[in-house]
């Protein structure tokens, strides 16, 4: 089992890494672009197990150690 993980700024919160990597893009002649936001992937190979179990134990390690809940927002995928 694979478990995909997208953790992101908030969309409240300031993303300076976006705006440096936004006006990169923009002096590469890259135009149109509106907003640019830079977060993490994490992928994690995982022995099958009960899909329930191991989703709410990976939900947990989100909210508690790979993102910080007061300024990133994540998503959780299991294939």
């Amino acid at each position: 089992m694979k478990a995909k993980i997208i953790i992101m700024p908030k969309r409240t919160v300031l993303d300076p890494q976006g705006k440096t990597v936004k006006n990169a893009l923009e002096s590469l002649n890259l135009t149109g672009i509106k907003d640019v936001r830079v977060g993490k992937f994490i992928e994690i190979d995982m022995a099958a197990g009960q899909r329930a179990e191991l989703e709410k134990k990976l939900d947990k390690a989100c909210r508690e150690f790979l993102s910080n809940p007061v300024i990133e927002e994540y998503s959780l995928e299991l294939e």
